[in-house]
């Protein structure tokens, strides 16, 4: 439906998941309300376009809230509510009622059954057409003034200002902005009488310069546990050998529940690393007696265990020292030992980060006191709303942080539906 001049108008801050979903919510659920998109950059759902490898990771296989808040380091308790509102389901349904089906993989990943991240991204914008959104790209909201009567004046600047002016009342807000690891770009904020949560980075890999594993890049395992010595921090999961460290699930998911304290240690710490997180050294020992006695003629380095890919097996051999014609019967105990230890323990000299791809991730934003997780509407100034990552919320890869995204967005997009307590 058309929208005249004298309907109010709600404005979304943001182009990208949870701005979508909260502008197309909240068109959806009340015509009478005109809705403005505004996206500072030319670009709409770039982070849609490009997750997953562009295949896009819409949400993960949870049959209940309490399954998916066990995933988010920060939000958890917050948004338990929220997901038992609009949560996988409601998510896997709202697609389905736009075309799109989702499919589950192996790992609880769901993803669009086209595999292409565009299917998303087109769904999201032909239903905001639908729904009568307006979108406007290039328009930066410089600054926002609350309005005596109620409302906000926004300060409108680049090149979409030609068609909104230099600035535009609306009478309520969503900020749907994402996260941004530099505090000082959440001053605009802090303006309006919020508190952010410090940002830091999440979702990053480990950089280990001088890595014994330098020559293995690309070999994986499917299952190996990652401990930062010295903290209570660690993750079980597949884990990648890069040419600059380590990456995979497994230290992606442990950087996520590690954010804060990895921040505080100027990311520089020693990662251990257990090959083989099914066995602790009490059973390995035992396990390793029985191997030997029962193939004593074979050559340790040649002859790879517990699964482990060839390379990286005779990489650990010969770090323990064992040359290639070295069989199991006259493995020396020195060496045995040496190998345990590198199979269970074996240390890495973290020495920085890498942004996993480009899909970075940021732990920090509004404090969540400050914001009602039922409707998302600010409990500092009404009418202003929040969705997505400019919040303190943030989960690990697996397609959480959009599940977060939508949810967030649907609610208050919903909510600001509601019949209008101010107008301008």
């Amino acid at each position: 439906m058309k929208k005249d001049a004298a309907q109010p108008l709600v404005a979304v801050l943001g182009g990208g998941a949870a701005g979508f979903f909260g502008a197309i919510a909240c068109a959806e659920a009340n015509p009478d309300i005109a809705v403005i998109l505004l996206e500072k950059t030319g670009k709409l759902l770039a982070k849609v376009r490009v997750s997953g490898g562009g295949r896009c990771n819409v949400t993960h296989a949870c049959d209940t809230p309490a399954q998916l808040v066990a995933h988010y380091p920060r939000g958890s308790r917050q948004l338990k509510a929220a997901f038992q509102q609009f949560g996988v389901a409601e998510t896997i349904a709202w697609f389905a009622k736009r075309g799109v089906a989702l499919k589950t993989e192996a790992d609880g990943r769901m993803f669009p059954t086209t595999d292409s991240s565009e299917t998303i991204a087109r769904a999201l914008e032909e239903a905001a057409r639908q729904a009568g959104v307006r979108i406007v790209t290039n328009a930066s909201v410089d600054e926002i003034q609350p309005l005596a009567q109620g409302g906000f004046n926004l300060k409108i600047s680049g090149s979409g200002s030609a068609q909104l002016g230099a600035s535009l009342q609306v009478s309520q807000l969503l900020i749907a902005t994402g996260g941004n690891p530099k505090s000082a770009n959440y001053d605009w904020l802090r303006a309006l009488g919020h508190h952010i949560a410090a940002p830091v980075p999440s979702l990053f890999t480990f950089n280990v310069p001088n890595s014994p594993l330098s020559e293995l890049m690309g070999v994986s395992v499917p299952q190996a546990r990652v401990v930062l010595a010295g903290e209570k921090l660690q993750y079980e999961g597949p884990l990648l050998v890069t040419h600059w460290g380590v990456s995979g699930p497994a230290v992606l998911k442990l950087s996520a529940w590690g954010a804060r304290r990895l921040s505080e240690l100027g990311y520089v710490g020693t990662a251990l690393i257990n090959w083989i997180p099914a066995f602790t050294e009490e059973t390995l020992r035992p396990w390793l007696q029985q191997f030997r006695q029962d193939n004593g003629r074979k050559t340790v380095a040649s002859n790879p265990q517990f699964g482990l890919p060839q390379r990286l097996w005779r990489n650990l051999t010969e770090q323990a020292g064992i040359t290639a014609e070295i069989r199991w019967s006259d493995l020396p105990a020195k060496a045995q030992n040496r190998l345990l230890e590198l199979l269970l323990r074996m240390p890495l000299a973290v020495r920085g980060k890498t942004t996993y791809k480009e899909e970075f991730v940021t732990c920090g934003g509004i404090v969540l006191d400050e914001v009602d997780l039922k409707t998302m509407q600010s409990r500092r100034v009404p009418g202003l709303y929040f969705a997505g990552e400019v919040l303190d919320i943030d989960g690990i890869t697996g397609g959480f942080n959009f599940q977060a995204a939508w949810t967030t967005g649907f609610l208050a997009g919903r909510a600001m539906a509601e019949p209008l307590a101010v107008a301008v």
